[in-house]
């Protein structure tokens, strides 16, 4: 069967897809000609095998696949497209996945206004009169909030508006144009002096390193403990360099390097010959690594599909094999032509070395060695298929079917990541339902947010069967795991000290004594889900109780309250009932009289 569709493929542009036996997704390619791309990893005689001319990490992939789907597009380039589209929301075996999604921050100055102020963006703004200046990695906002601290710049967006001099001027960080007869030569003396802070952090740092002694001096030390705090942050993004550009010259410039268990992506960007920020991504090695790939999705991912603000000439630290098409791709992006290059003499690749240096420092400094230690052994113990380097963990709440939520935390890089925390409203009754409200809502943002490395319920084994359903009913191969308290006389026990929990896989469960480090990784994560899903409980349910009380002023006891909510699941869908839908649960006069409530 594989090999009469290998046989038959088009020679038109599209992706491919390899499954193995357990119809896993192992990997997402794409084709400008899709005959000849895949056969080139077959050789048909004697039997259909792995070609001998591959490397031991596709021959591997080979050597497990069993099927293959197509999709045939109009171009090489929709074929690019939507390959990383679908690599972000399925994560198969064998490709590498960076989950920066993040745009990175300019800060803009816009001339047009009679006195500009400078703020913050992540995207072009329609204007021919705006200065941009960026972008970065952290620290723009300081960057920001320093300039504004050392210039009498018109600090707020409204402060022009009241006409009326302010506390701002009164303590000399305004020239207040809103009300004296500021001239425009004046004022961009500040706009000049603001401007040279921006381009130049040394001097940035070295004024706010000034004003902070000045406040410790006044005693003044909150103060001075926010300016400390500031010249950190702005400091932490700074690579500092001997490199000196005579011209005024941009570049961005990519790295990548590796050792057998973690790779690095270092990213520096240089503006008017300095180099303002840089950021960095570490990738735990698995099966999928391929260095040229890692470079090519950086560059993909790191642009996206957004014009940057910015278009600088972009160095990279190794030749990449599809370089024509990438550059096709940014060249629609930028809408100019795009120019990548891999610098070979003189100060551009003394551009790249930098970045190399720092790739290697940053990887022989890593301080996750222990984390990755305890990784290792969860994955060995669960028989996971990769390290599971980011993971999601899920748990529900709720008090007498009100009030119920789901809660989902996020683990990666030996921390908690709260800003991709999420929490949900559910209109489920029981457990069972309710971790499938909140696992098919996942599912569904796998689109926006792709997928981790390893899922982890609160629950157990019927539970875990019920996520491995949701996923491969989604055609999305997650490991998963589940873990439960144990059970004496029938009723969940947690003795403090002594959390004998169980940890259930597909096809195993371990009964680890209380002390095993890796019951203790995996207790940690539950136990931090469980208290997101708290929170987010008691918040609503507060929420609740003041609605609640609202009603009952109206006549609507709390009985026939709660007797509402746990028919529509929450106020918010009541809000949008008709009083013949709400009259199905009370009678037509309370109907009315909550209808009349929500008017």
């Amino acid at each position: 069967m594989l090999e009469q569709t290998i046989k038959q493929l088009p020679s038109s542009p599209g992706i491919y897809q390899y499954f193995d036996k357990n119809s896993r997704l192992l990997y997402i390619g794409k084709a400008k000609n899709l005959s000849n791309r895949v056969k080139s990893y077959w050789q048909f005689t004697p039997t259909l095998c792995a070609n001998s001319n591959l490397s031991l990490r596709i021959k591997k992939m080979i050597e497990q696949t069993v099927s293959m789907n197509y999709i045939v597009v109009n171009s090489e380039h929709d074929a690019l497209i939507l390959e990383n589209s679908l690599i972000k929301q399925l994560n198969p075996k064998y490709n590498i996945l960076l989950r920066d999604d993040k745009t990175y921050p300019y800060i803009y100055l816009d001339k047009s206004q009679k006195y500009p102020r400078f703020d913050i963006t992540r995207k072009i703004i329609n204007s021919k009169d705006i200065l941009y200046y960026g972008p970065y990695s952290i620290g723009a906002r300081d960057i920001l909030d320093s300039v504004y601290e050392l210039t009498k710049l018109v600090q707020k967006k409204g402060c022009l508006k009241s006409k009326k001099l302010c506390l701002y001027h009164q303590i000399d960080k305004c020239l207040g144009p809103c009300e004296l007869p500021v001239t425009k030569e004046r004022y961009q003396e500040e706009i000049d002096k603001a401007t040279s802070y921006i381009k130049n952090k040394k001097t940035l740092i070295h004024k706010l390193q000034e004003k902070m002694e000045f406040y410790a001096d006044e005693m003044r030390f909150e103060e001075a403990a926010e300016l400390r705090d500031r010249v950190q942050k702005i400091s932490r993004s700074e690579i500092t360099s001997d490199i000196d550009f005579a011209t005024n010259e941009d570049y961005d410039i990519f790295a990548v390097r590796n050792t057998s268990s973690k790779a690095v992506v270092v990213r520096i960007f240089m503006r008017s010959g300095k180099i303002i920020s840089s950021s960095h991504d570490y990738i735990n090695i698995n099966e999928g690594f391929d260095e040229n790939e890692l470079l090519f999705r950086a560059l993909l991912d790191f642009y996206k599909d957004i014009k940057p603000p910015i278009i600088a000439p972009i160095l990279i630290s190794k030749d990449l094999e599809e370089l024509n098409l990438l550059q096709e791709h940014l060249s629609r992006i930028f809408e100019r032509k795009a120019s990548i290059s891999r610098p070979l003499r003189g100060k551009r690749k003394d551009l790249i070395e930098l970045a190399i240096l720092n790739a290697d420092e940053l990887l022989n400094r890593d301080k996750n060695v222990n984390n990755t230690k305890i990784l290792h052994e969860i994955q060995e113990l669960c028989s996971l298929e990769k390290l599971p380097s980011r993971v999601e963990v899920f748990d529900n709440s709720h008090m007498s079917g009100v009030a119920t939520v789901g809660a989902m935390i996020v683990y990666e890089n030996s921390k908690f990541d709260k800003k991709s925390y999420r929490t949900y409203h559910l209109e489920a009754k029981d457990e069972y339902a309710q971790m499938r409200e909140t696992l098919t809502k996942r599912v569904n943002s796998f689109t926006k947010s792709s997928p981790p490395d390893l899922w982890i319920l609160d629950g157990g084994a019927t539970l875990l069967k019920l996520a491995i359903e949701i996923l491969n009913s989604s055609s999305v191969f997650i490991d998963v795991i589940a873990i439960s308290k144990e059970k004496v006389d029938a009723k969940a026990h947690r003795a403090k000290g002594k959390a004998n929990d169980i940890i259930y896989t597909k096809d195993d469960l371990f009964r680890l004594k209380n002390s095993d480090k890796r019951l203790q990784w995996v207790q940690n994560l539950r136990d931090e889900a469980h208290r997101s899903a708290i929170t987010f409980h008691k918040k609503t349910k507060l929420k609740l109780d003041q609605e609640s009380k609202l009603l009952n002023m109206y006549g609507i006891s709390e009985a026939k309250v709660k007797k509402l909510l746990q028919h529509f699941g929450t106020f918010n869908e009541l809000k949008n009932l008709s009083i013949e839908e709400i009259s199905t649960v009370l009678n037509v006069k309370d109907a009315k009289t909550i209808k009349e409530y929500y008017k």
